[in-house]
């Protein structure tokens, strides 16, 4: 009884730490959103916001892995399209995303091939 107790009270700790994560997340996205929209386009670069949006996707999903936590390949993805959408946007070469998506999809099957073959040899 006493075992499950403690199993219990881990998970409850684990969610409050993930509710944590998720809510600096937020707070993160609307101090971006707010210091974007407080300053005139003549200031702030286009890309600005998709280059933080992937910012803070990454972020949140490198503090999940470092503390051990299930990472989500979704908004891994999405953060990385995001970023690279918006760094080519800041650096003057924008990129359509939808062709950059389907690049990205390509490869992550290419490497989620290589990753389950390797599980079938161990």
């Amino acid at each position: 009884m006493e075992e499950n107790n403690e199993i219990f009270e881990v998970k409850l700790k684990e969610k409050r730490e993930l509710e944590k994560l998720e809510k600096i997340g937020w707070g993160l996205f609307l101090i971006m959103l707010g210091a974007i929209w407080l300053f005139p386009d003549s200031i702030v670069p286009e890309g600005t916001f998709m280059f933080g949006i992937g910012i803070i996707l990454l972020g949140l999903n490198f503090a999940k892995y470092a503390k051990g936590y299930r990472v989500n390949g979704f908004t891994v993805f999405l953060g990385i399209v995001a970023l690279l959408a918006g760094l080519s946007s800041l650096l003057g070469r924008p990129v359509d995303i939808f062709p950059l998506i389907l690049i990205l999809w390509g490869i992550s099957i290419i490497f989620g091939i290589g990753r389950k073959k390797r599980k079938k040899d161990l």
